[in-house]
């Protein structure tokens, strides 16, 4: 990604290695996007960038750090020009053990740690691209955050911990969206629902197991990472200028409002 590049606006894409980031990050960069792929797996990163070839680019971060991600955007910007689109995938579901702990055994470590990255995390990214954004606009300033079916309807195979830091990213993205309407950027939240991915694989016992939860779905099956990606790369278009403070769902019909 040469600093002399002006080729499409610049996105950065947190939770980019892998699953629904990396398949975002592919289908913005297919449109024209400049990406930069963060991920707290360096190697995925790079995997993802290298894949993607130039202008493209990679870099490692803890989003819940915040001298980390302050540390991101600050290299991000005087590299690679502003960011435009900051898209918050980065986050984790805690199973100790491979299960989903109840109320009465949860852990404040997993408490903790669910919402340092699923929650704390979006803060600070967005956080940071606010600031910068204010002293230095953007066009077509776009902010997606990731939230959850679970939060909607009290999840049946995440924990209370993950549910209820996706839950207060719903509400955030709303308070984003009202703070940053001034500079024309727009903030919504992707909630997927059944998507086929690592964290759904490790809360189902086998395939046999993913193809009954299918049957729960009006359209019948589990969701793929494109069709996620496919929502945010509508999201951060021309066309969805006068969407913000919305939730978007991506469930098959799963739950319906």
């Amino acid at each position: 990604m040469p600093e002399s590049s002006t080729q499409g606006r610049l996105a950065v894409v947190t939770g980019g290695g892998r699953g629904i980031g990396e398949a975002v990050a592919r289908k913005l960069a297919a449109e024209g996007l400049r990406v930069l792929i963060a991920d707290i797996d360096g190697a995925n990163a790079a995997r993802v960038a290298e894949s993607l070839g130039a202008p493209h680019a990679a870099r490692t971060v803890d989003v819940s750090d915040e001298a980390a991600v302050q540390g991101l955007f600050e290299d991000v910007e005087s590299s690679f020009g502003a960011v435009s689109v900051l898209v918050c995938v980065a986050g984790l579901l805690i199973l100790p053990n491979g299960e989903r702990p109840l109320i009465k055994d949860m852990t404040v470590d997993t408490w903790e740690r669910s919402f340092a990255v699923n929650t704390r995390g979006a803060f600070l990214c967005s956080r940071e691209y606010l600031r910068r954004r204010e002293a230095a606009p953007a066009a077509d300033g776009r902010v997606v955050f990731f939230g959850s079916v679970a939060a909607q309807l009290g999840g049946y195979r995440s924990s209370s911990a993950y549910i209820a830091a996706k839950a207060a990213v719903h509400g955030y993205a709303k308070a984003f969206a009202r703070e940053a309407a001034h500079l024309g950027i727009t903030s919504n939240v992707i909630a997927p629902g059944l998507i086929d991915t690592e964290m759904l694989r490790s809360t189902v016992s086998s395939s046999g197991a993913l193809a009954a939860v299918a049957q729960n779905i009006p359209l019948g099956r589990v969701g793929t990472v494109d069709d996620v990606a496919a929502a945010v790369s509508y999201l951060v278009s021309p066309a969805a200028s006068y969407i913000t403070g919305d939730v978007i769902d991506v469930n098959g019909g799963y739950r319906m409002q």
